[in-house]
């Protein structure tokens, strides 16, 4: 008999396994045990609180313990692979479980679903479950192309992973015709050897106009596209002009040397600043942003839609609005020579960067010039030094360096990837792709945005605490995903140190500067962002990993995003002695905001590499030099270095040789001649497919 901690945990483990479903008290079991001595009785009292609190053991009626009941049935959330299984999360569970394509029953990807486990084969690798029931359908509607067979049509889902077709009657074609995109919804599904039924909610158009496609893409993602009614009308009664009764309210800065600095197309100006020298080592800086919430009241129209909304959502050839577009690109918008209402971060700043002081107003500005970034990179340049505001960009752009480099001795990760635009036609049709790079006057507007933002994030957290409040987290890279990323990158050569498991954000950004210039450097730098966490929403303060902020919220752009629109009205409320708002409400608010920004990145990501594949298309036949970016059994991924598009070799195709794929070095090698491919090694390719509904691109070697 021991009278070690894990000893003893294995005694009463081992007592319990071998008499079944029995139960003990506390004092039989220390007697079955041997456990006489007091010392060792309080050991063993220890050890059993701890056994019950991992759930190693399971209290029981009058104070008896026994093994826990190992659950036969879960609930968890269906996703399915579009080749036609699935798998099921289960909270708790680290491993999801395989759903195979007959024990799926009625269950659509996303549903909530009840299932049954199966019971675990010797040597299995991954649990199976099977789907008893359909708890919640999360699934209500799909978009796709309508396809009429007389008096019924079936609608294909542009979603791979809605594996069915919708049938739908004659009765509720609603204006549909064969070959169009539509929104069907998924009305009824009761059978799994029949077909979803729906209704036509929307038809959206052609499925051969290019926008239609864009549009119908977005709208698989939920993206909403024209506003309600209500909400229209509503923003139709906001007037343009300023109420003279509140200017006289608020702080008046229409005499501030202000100005906007943004993309050339932009008209949703939603931030302007402006900086003057206090004197040799204290300037003002201001950071203006339009006061959307004094247009957009909650619970109006225009709020309900934005809220669903969440966010403005940026597609290859056009933008959809969070707001109605009298109130985005009009109302609120920060245009020049126009009186508007701000909601200002007037900040005292060091030249090197510290800030000494603040204050957060309501004013009304007047925007004196409106620059795109070309406009201010002449200017810091040396260019157009006779323009009225050439010094103020000059001063700012001097502070966003010094803020730059302090951010970054402070550990934040500098993630500069290559932005892609893919210029159109007046019929949609892609003409080129080309790399946008990031200037000093992207980062100038960058960096004092970040610097409100973190201002205004520390306000609420110091000034108004406990009170519920809207940060922007970004919580520490998950360990075995920063493990991976290792493993991947010494495969190109590189290093990653790691510190029991995890990275510092110095490692991380010293990996950044090895891979600078180099072929990988985009391959690479793709794979270090995946393997980090996502930023959300959330009322739990936990700092953001990627930033090196210990405080930082969104209150720049109210008119796109609508978490800097909460901010805005947490910070007024709060600034005049309102009470603290139920956080279990903003919770919600918080998921809800970041489940639409994930779906947003996603629309905008996907309609970009829909118009690389169409210009793909275009050229098949033609070579490309590439670099190899993923090595798997079933061939390579390699991207195309001038037009940044990424396509498969297929191992079928490589028929030079019989290659085998190494999972350590991720190589293929070819066992007649010993030929290796692997990641980062560059190589000539050639387009023979692209695929704009699955949007994939075949490749083969140019040689």
């Amino acid at each position: 008999m021991s009278n070690k901690p894990n000893a003893i945990r294995d005694d009463i483990l081992r007592l319990l396994k071998n008499n079944g479903h029995r139960t003990f008290r506390p004092k039989e079991i220390a007697k079955r045990l041997g456990y006489r001595d007091n010392k060792l009785y309080r050991r063993f009292r220890t050890v059993l609180q701890e056994m019950e609190n991992e759930g190693a053991i399971a209290p029981v009626s009058r104070g008896q313990y026994g093994l826990p009941k190992i659950p036969t049935k879960v609930q968890g959330i269906l996703r399915v692979n579009p080749k036609g299984f699935g798998f099921l999360e289960v909270e708790g569970r680290e491993e999801d479980l395989y759903v195979n394509s007959g024990n799926m029953g009625t269950a659509l990807d996303g549903d909530v679903v009840l299932a049954g486990l199966s019971a675990p084969g010797r040597g299995d690798r991954r649990r199976e479950a099977e789907v008893l029931e359909v708890v919640e359908r999360k699934r209500k509607r799909t978009v796709g192309t309508f396809r009429q067979m007389g008096h019924f049509a079936f609608v294909t889902s542009d979603d791979a992973r809605m594996t069915q077709n919708i049938y739908v009657p004659e009765s509720a074609f609603n204006g549909a015709r064969d070959g169009m995109k539509v929104v069907v919804s998924i009305d009824r599904f009761v059978d799994p050897k029949s077909a979803p039924e729906g209704r036509i909610l929307e038809v959206i158009g052609d499925a051969e106009d290019p926008a239609v496609q864009v549009l119908a893409l977005a709208m698989s993602f939920d993206v909403r596209s024209g506003f309600p009614k209500e909400a229209t009308e509503e923003a139709e009664k906001i007037p343009l002009e300023v109420p003279a009764e509140e200017i006289k309210r608020r702080l008046d800065l229409r005499k501030m040397p202000v100005f906007t600095i943004d993309p050339e197309d932009a008209k949703d100006f939603d931030d302007a600043v402006h900086i003057r020298k206090l004197d040799d080592e204290l300037l003002e800086v201001g950071v203006h942003i339009a006061d959307v919430s004094h247009y957009v009241a909650p619970g109006s129209a225009i709020d309900a839609e934005a809220y669903e909304r969440a966010t403005s959502v940026y597609l290859v050839d056009r933008t959809i609005p969070m707001l109605p577009e009298k109130l985005s690109n009009g109302v609120c918008s920060l245009r020049p020579n126009e009186d508007k209402l701000a909601f200002s971060v007037l900040m005292k700043v060091t030249t090197q960067g510290v800030v000494k002081g603040y204050e957060i107003r309501e004013t009304v500005i007047r925007s004196q010039h409106r620059l795109t970034y070309d406009d201010a990179q002449t200017m810091l340049d040396g260019g157009n030094s006779d323009h009225p505001i050439a010094a103020d960009v000059v001063l700012a752009g001097r502070l966003a360096r010094t803020l730059t480099k302090r951010r970054m001795r402070r550990g934040s990760v500098d993630f500069d990837l290559p932005e892609i635009r893919v210029l159109l036609d007046d019929k949609g049709h892609p003409t080129d792709i080309i790399r946008k790079d990031r200037k000093p006057a992207n980062r100038l507007i960058e960096e004092l945005m970040l610097l409100a933002n973190r201002v205004v994030a520390r306000h609420a957290s110091k000034r108004h605490k406990p009170k519920t409040f809207v940060y922007r987290v970004h919580d520490r890279p998950d360990a075995e995903k920063i493990t991976k990323l290792a493993e991947y990158v010494r495969a190109f050569g590189y290093r990653l140190d790691l510190t029991a498991g995890n990275v510092t954000s110095s490692d991380l950004n010293a990996l950044l500067e090895q891979v600078e210039g180099a072929p990988e450097q985009p391959v690479i730098e793709q794979a270090a962002l995946r393997s980090m966490a996502k930023a959300v929403y959330s009322t739990k303060n936990i700092g953001h990993y990627g930033l090196a902020f210990d405080f930082y919220s969104h209150f720049t752009s109210p008119i796109r995003r609508y978490p800097d629109l909460m901010v805005h009205r947490l910070l007024k409320r709060y600034a005049a002695g309102g009470e603290g708002v139920d956080q279990t409400q903003y919770d919600v608010f918080c998921d809800h905001c970041s489940e639409k920004e994930r779906a947003a990145v996603e629309a905008e990501r996907e309609s970009v590499k829909l118009k690389q594949v169409e210009f793909v298309r275009e050229r098949l036949g033609e070579s490309f030099d590439g670099v190899v970016s993923g090595v798997t059994k079933f061939g390579l991924f390699v991207e195309m270095s001038d037009i940044l598009v990424e396509g498969m070799i297929h191992v079928r195709d490589m028929d030079n040789d019989y290659y085998e794929y190494d999972d350590r070095t991720y190589r293929l090698i070819g066992q007649r001649t010993g030929r290796q491919y692997r990641l980062g090694d560059p190589v000539r390719v050639t387009v023979v497919g692209a695929n704009t509904e699955s949007r994939e691109v075949d490749l083969l070697f140019a040689e």
